[in-house]
């Protein structure tokens, strides 16, 4: 995946489209990002309850004015439908067409050499940049191409009418050697050298984005209303803040829960954790407390430590993207 391409089957991801004139501006005052792109752009966003906390993490493509198509995590298909849903107002109807199509997510470094073998669309950098999506011809089968990607590399959702799944799939295997499928077991490690969240574990609807460090996916300067930005715009000192954390010694192993001590005081506990594969060290995520307000200088001048099954193990802070923190792969 570092190196070349590897090709993930997500067809498991929850999809959904929302459909009729009021559709932008329902889903506007939902979603906590600018959903009001253009027609062709994605925006990765959250939707939040009225305390300001992370009900929903989940990416809209604008595919027309009035239509879009909402893709979510595999096992929050029931709550963010029922989220978004519950919280539209005006004409626009929400239906899930999760079995309607497959996923397959093309992520490396060598992933638009191998697109652009089994496509005549221009999947250049230039024609086809980061954080949009097009309709794609492969096989004979139109795609919707979503630009995104949650390993920190070049790639590429692939959003497929199901019946053309099987042929989609076989195209992009023989489109060269450097392609192999791979598991989430990968993506897994992948995301957490990147430092992407994962809702329900790092995210919840008791953490704001601004807690979690997804401040810039919010759009409180615009001046647009939204569910939760009240909350938001109290600007109170954040009691907690997300922070990444690795490990040099390889005996200790990750799995989320450990706790966290800064100058031998418990301050919080991993949400997460795991091998970091091309780091060659132990990663964790977890929120860092502090009841009079985390402050970034605080945070860096602690000493910290991770309690792995009853043993201290020396710790590594980082509030930046332990992989690649200038996103420069991402946007190759």
């Amino acid at each position: 995946m570092r190196e070349k391409a590897g090709l993930f089957d997500q067809s498991s991801f929850a999809k959904y489209e929302l459909r009729g004139p009021d559709a932008a501006a329902a889903l506007d005052r939902i979603a906590a990002g600018d959903v009001l792109k253009p027609p062709g752009r994605l925006t990765y966003t959250q939707m939040l309850n009225t305390r300001g906390g992370i009900e929903c993490d989940l990416t809209c493509a604008r595919l027309a004015d009035d239509h879009y198509y909402i893709v979510t995590g595999t096992g929050f298909r029931t709550h963010d439908f029922g989220w978004i849903a519950d919280h539209l107002t005006g004409d626009c109807t929400l239906t899930d067409v999760t079995e309607d199509w497959g996923t397959l997510s093309l992520m490396g470094p060598l992933a638009r050499d191998i697109l652009a073998r089994v496509t005549d669309a221009d999947v250049s950098n230039a024609r086809f940049p980061f954080g949009h999506v097009r309709a794609i011809d492969i096989a004979g089968v139109q795609v919707r191409a979503l630009r995104v990607t949650y390993v920190g590399e070049l790639g590429w959702e692939l959003h497929v009418p199901i019946a053309g799944l099987g042929a989609v799939y076989d195209a992009l295997m023989a489109a060269g050697p450097d392609l192999r499928p791979v598991g989430y077991r990968a993506l897994e490690s992948l995301r957490l050298e990147k430092g992407f969240r994962a809702w329900s574990s790092d995210i919840t609807p008791n953490d704001t984005p601004f807690e979690a460090g997804l401040g810039w996916a919010v759009k409180l300067k615009s001046g647009r209303d939204f569910i939760g930005r009240a909350a938001l715009a109290r600007n109170a000192p954040l009691a907690k803040r997300f922070a990444g954390f690795t490990l040099a010694d390889p005996a200790a192993v990750l799995v989320g829960r450990e706790t966290i001590l800064r100058d031998g005081v418990a301050v919080g506990h991993l949400t997460s954790g795991g091998w970091g594969y091309s780091l060659g060290r132990g990663i964790g995520y977890g929120y860092v407390r502090l009841a009079d307000g985390v402050t970034e200088d605080w945070l860096r001048v602690g000493h910290y430590a991770l309690v792995v099954a009853g043993d201290e193990y020396a710790a590594e802070i980082s509030l930046a993207s332990l992989y690649d923190p200038a996103g420069t792969r991402v946007k190759a």
